[in-house]
């Protein structure tokens, strides 16, 4: 597939990497981490014995030196895109891991760095940050969300529940959106609540954290092992807290990664065009006028959120970090659709067979559905539209 510019030599040499795991070892695994929905050990394995693990550390720490404040955020997106061709799960847990290392990178002063980055560059551990708190029960749901936070000598005392916790049971280290003002995190935190909210890192291997496995059984993405974390009186150390209180929502970090999310919907919608037209010539079906609508659909739909990936990634790498900020949110929105829709072309084109195990596309239409809802797209397309008419806006959370 045609992108905007040609990537360096050693930055293709990343991405090439990337897609040869992908396809040799992670698409054959990804229907196993599915059906069990277990987390996927053997890909990070992968990841870190072929030198991938940290890419967004710096290089003088052993990393890639890859990211929005990098210098070269578009290697990294086509390298989760890659992923994501094979396996949207574990795309997803990996983009946690290396948007967890921006943070770091970013908000960790000297004496974090050196503590954590040879824990990731050395011994493979992986990372992930936790916000979830949903302050309203879904219908039925008897479990409530919400997290207190005590300051004791020294620290912190955690107590509660988080939901949507990615890589639970597989990561080490979690960064915690945690409010002291009260339950909510950061997404669900009231304007005047956000300046206190705290990222504190926290060592899942502390024995007050429990993780309930029965909370998470959707019909995707099943392998983010997205469970229910509960903390009973978990002391956070003082010298565990990253940045200073408010500077992850002041700071609009979020808006980093909410492309990034796009990379991984792309990676989706290439997957499955490559998939349907492979299918359709194999099929002799490629003189029908329609399946090529919808091939020409499928290839449009790909390139266009190529386009649009790169050009935002231009603005990150060039220093114009309010308008790349601000960009986030249309190319978020736009590879929802695209990518809904380039996977619905692609079964239009190849028919209900591809619906069937042990067709990829049939599990791509189940992780898709639930990936897109990371965020509520209405709001997403209200904060552009809030945007354009000059109003106040929230490029992080997209709340009004």
């Amino acid at each position: 597939m045609t992108i905007a510019a040609e990537p360096s030599a050693s930055s293709q040499a990343l991405v090439d990497r990337v897609a040869a795991l992908a396809r040799d070892n992670f698409a054959r695994r990804a229907p196993h981490y599915d059906a069990t929905a277990t987390f996927p050990f053997e890909d990070f394995d992968d990841l870190f014995a072929a030198g991938l693990h940290a890419p967004t550390l710096p290089r003088e720490h052993g990393g890639l030196g890859l990211g929005p404040y990098r210098g070269d955020v578009f290697t990294l997106w086509m390298m989760t895109k890659e992923i994501a061709k094979a396996d949207l799960s574990l795309a997803r847990c990996w983009e946690g891991h290396a948007n967890s290392l921006v943070l770091l990178d970013g908000l960790a002063n000297d004496e974090q760095k050196a503590r954590w980055f040879p824990g990731v560059v050395e011994r493979g551990e992986k990372w992930v940050a936790w916000s979830g708190e949903p302050q309203a029960r879904a219908t039925g749901e008897q479990q409530k969300f919400g997290t207190t936070l005590e300051p004791v000598e020294g620290g912190y005392l955690l107590n509660g529940v988080k939901a949507f916790c990615t890589s639970a049971g597989g990561a080490r280290w979690a960064l915690l959106l945690v409010n002291p003002a009260g339950p909510g995190g950061a997404r669900h935190a009231s304007a005047a609540a956000a300046e206190t909210v705290l990222l504190l890192a926290c060592d899942l291997e502390d024995p007050s954290i429990r993780t309930d496995a029965s909370w998470w059984d959707p019909i995707g993405m099943r392998a983010t092992v997205s469970h229910a974390v509960h903390f009973e009186n978990t002391f956070i150390p003082s010298t565990n807290l990253v940045g200073a209180p408010g500077q992850y929502l002041r700071d609009g970090w979020q808006t980093c990664f909410v492309p990034h999310y796009a990379s991984a919907f792309l990676g989706a919608a290439e997957g499955a065009y490559e998939y349907g037209v492979a299918f359709v010539r194999n099929q002799n079906k490629t003189d029908d006028p329609y399946v090529q609508h919808h091939v020409a659909k499928m290839a449009l739909n790909v390139e266009t959120m190529h386009l649009w990936l790169r050009h935002i990634a231009t603005m990150w790498e060039t220093g114009r970090y309010a308008e790349a900020q601000a960009a986030g949110s249309k190319i978020r929105h736009l590879a929802e659709h695209l990518a809904a829709e380039t996977v619905d072309h692609c079964i239009r084109a190849c028919g209900a067979r591809v619906l069937n195990k042990p067709s990829p596309i049939e599990r791509v239409l189940r992780d898709l559905s639930i990936y897109i809802r990371h965020d509520n797209d209405d709001q997403v397309l209200a904060t552009i539209g809030r945007q354009i008419l000059g109003k106040t806006f929230d490029s992080s959370f997209f709340k009004p």
